[in-house]
């Protein structure tokens, strides 16, 4: 054990860090943190007056002592955290103050912000402001005085949704409110931590990506590409990217650090030699490393691979080389102390997991071929290193996504290589840029001529990924995995590769014992008795009814007023209002009537043409509407199911 944990301390460190964390998100309060730390300094401290005798015997004593103190800490971080994201606001209006953290988000009636409050407690909000040309012009920093009631976050209730509210908490935020044109203000002030200066450098480079004059597609993409922002991605152009195996491209990752660091190294050609001037390279390399981190808006993914090329560099001041399981283990360490939940996040997830799978897998099938020549070397290595990352996350992916690209292996070796020419390509499109901005006029047509190959690439590279989406079986869709299900693919990805260096019977005996187990799962899915469903879905300010069946799913025509064949019960649902000064002979029974689309209903109308058990309000009304409806069921006495409030409705058949 000491030889282990000598050789990789901080594998072992990490282990009670991620202890902590899964124990108390699974066992809220369950750890004493004061009675834990005691222990942990108790156990130290009797290890340094062992005798000499017992040394070697009690030498447990003081690495116990470690786990057990980084364990309480953890724990004291997770706490704090959760404190941080719990609810706990008034119930009504109240007076806010904070500043805005992140570059604010256009949408359709509004504009999204992220807001960090101080007053009258110091949680993480987002705020949406009435849509103006006053909240459109606010930027990262902006210190804003408003009136809202917050309210905590809720899942929609739909059967097919993931759980939005615990996606909140993991990522810091306590609540959410709407706020009307006359209920805020902007100060004078303006915030300047090192997140926000990071978030303002991005918007000046969304900003100078604006000047390319590209198209809606190219600039999402280019701006997704270089310095992680997604948020003008277009729906089906990130499902292109999934589909065909290559969504990590989009976001800013180790690769995309990777490329800045070769960058940065080939530009320092000149730094070499001496010992003093190899320190200052690797110094230079470390800093831009990190202005790079701040410019794509230190998200995890890159803060773990700026982490890690800067325990490289240290490394190399030290003639020290390569990257190993311990590297990955600090950058995870620390990146976990300051941030617990982000342990429960798919992106940190699947960009450890990757990563841990290069290092694992990528030797193992390297000594399968070993090409001579320098094309064929760099071509293996490529497929190598995209079929050990796949080989680590794509049990990740069916757990969470269901999906898998089948075409990965061809797609990654065209596109890994045209992003990277692109983010090569930005260096010269920039500097051009900026000479010709500031009076140069002889840099005017390079940089025409580099903008213009600029757009022309990154249309190629976006026909490339396009034409892969279209092909036949280009993405197995609908495969979830459980999560024993998961651990067991695991379980026979490793022991596949494991075997190739490992020729005894045990990694045999463990991928057919971990073959048999995930048969047996699914057989006994697939036996088990899937209920039909029909399902009112809550889809803001949207109307979706569908018969639901295990994950297949059956939408049912959105087709004014009809009714909804059930074998047992009666469902009406209206989307038109043309009963205002009608009269029914006889008013039509029924056991669930859904009131969808039209906001003019009224109760007091509908009672006289309809009798029913429950009135459904969808969540296509709008909520004056929803109130104004409720209310009047209320004071006629009939149930009534709000579904933007209460929740998706579900009827079994």
């Amino acid at each position: 054990m000491r030889n282990i944990i000598g050789k990789a301390p901080f594998v072992f460190l990490l282990m009670p860090v991620v202890a902590a964390i899964v124990i108390n998100d699974l066992m809220p309060g369950f750890i004493s943190v004061f009675l834990l730390a005691t222990v942990a300094i108790i156990l130290m401290g009797i290890s340094f007056f062992v005798p000499a005798a017992h040394a070697y015997r009690l030498r447990w004593l003081f690495g116990a002592g470690v786990m057990a103190l980084i364990f309480s800490i953890t724990t004291l971080r997770y706490n704090q955290e959760k404190q941080q994201a719990e609810f706990n606001f008034p119930n009504g209006n109240a007076l806010y103050q904070g500043y805005v953290t992140d570059i604010p988000q256009e949408k359709p009636k509004s504009i999204q912000c992220n807001i960090a409050l101080n007053v009258p407690n110091k949680k993480k909000v987002i705020v949406y402001f009435q849509k103006t040309d006053k909240s459109s012009s606010l930027v990262p920093g902006d210190v804003v005085i408003f009136r809202a009631r917050m309210q905590p976050f809720k899942n929609f209730g739909n059967p097919d949704d993931f759980d939005y509210a615990r996606l909140m908490r993991n990522r810091g935020f306590a609540a959410s409110g709407y706020v009307p044109e006359n209920q805020w203000m902007k100060t004078e002030i303006l915030n300047r931590t090192p997140y926000v200066i990071s978030q303002q450098i991005r918007l000046k480079a969304l900003e100078f990506y604006k000047s390319f004059g590209l198209e809606n597609d190219e600039y999402a993409f280019i701006t997704a590409l270089t310095i992680g922002y997604k948020e003008f991605l277009p729906q089906e152009m990130e499902e292109a990217f999934r589909a065909s195996g290559t969504s990590h491209v989009l976001s800013v990752s180790g690769l995309h650090v990777g490329i800045i660091y070769l960058v940065i190294t080939s530009m320092l050609f000149f730094l070499k030699g001496s010992k003093r001037k190899n320190i200052l390279k690797q110094i230079i390399i470390i800093l831009s490393l990190w202005a790079y981190a701040f410019i794509t808006g230190l998200s995890v993914a890159v803060i773990r691979a700026a982490i890690m090329l800067s325990i490289f560099c240290v490394g190399n001041m030290f003639n020290r080389k390569g990257f190993s399981y311990n590297t990955v283990a600090i950058a995870a360490f620390f990146i976990l102390l300051s941030r617990p939940f982000g342990l429960f996040e798919i992106g940190f997830q699947m960009s450890f997991m990757a990563v841990m799978a290069i290092l694992f897998f990528q030797p193992k099938i390297n000594r399968l071929y070993m090409p001579q020549n320098k094309v064929p070397a760099t071509l293996w290595s490529l497929f190598t290193l995209s079929l050990a990352a796949q080989a680590g996350v794509f049990p990740l992916v069916l757990y969470y996504f269901g999906t898998f690209p089948t075409y990965f292996f061809i797609t990654n070796l065209l596109i890994v290589p045209l992003t990277n020419l692109i983010v090569y390509a930005v260096i010269p499109v920039a500097v051009f840029s900026a000479a010709g901005s500031i009076g140069f006029a002889v840099f005017d047509f390079p940089a025409m001529l580099c903008q213009w190959l600029f757009d022309k690439i990154c249309r190629f590279t976006l026909s490339v990924v396009y034409f892969f989406e279209t092909l036949p079986a280009a993405q197995i869709k609908d495969q979830y995995l459980t999560f024993w299900g998961m651990i067991l693919v695991f379980l026979i990805v490793i022991s596949f590769f494991i075997r190739f260096e490992n020729k005894k019977f045990a990694p045999i005996f463990i991928f057919l014992s971990a073959a048999l187990g995930l048969f047996s799962l699914q057989t006994i899915e697939s036996i088990q008795p899937k209920p039909l469903q029909l399902v009112v879905f809550n889809r803001p300010s949207a109307s979706e009814i569908a018969y639901v069946h295990g994950r297949q799913k059956t939408i049912f025509p959105n087709s004014g007023n009809t009714i909804i064949p059930h074998p047992t019960k009666r469902i009406v649902k209206i989307s038109s209002n043309i009963f205002d000064n009608k009269v029914s002979k006889q008013p039509f029974v029924s056991d669930y009537l859904i009131l969808s689309e039209d906001n003019s209903f009224s109760m007091y109308t509908l009672k006289n043409h309809f009798v029913t058990r429950e009135v459904i309000l969808d969540s296509s009304l709008s909520r004056s509407a929803s109130k104004r409806l409720i209310r009047q069921c209320r004071e006629l006495g009939i149930k009534v199911h709000d579904i933007a409030e209460s929740g998706a409705f579900i009827v079994n058949f």
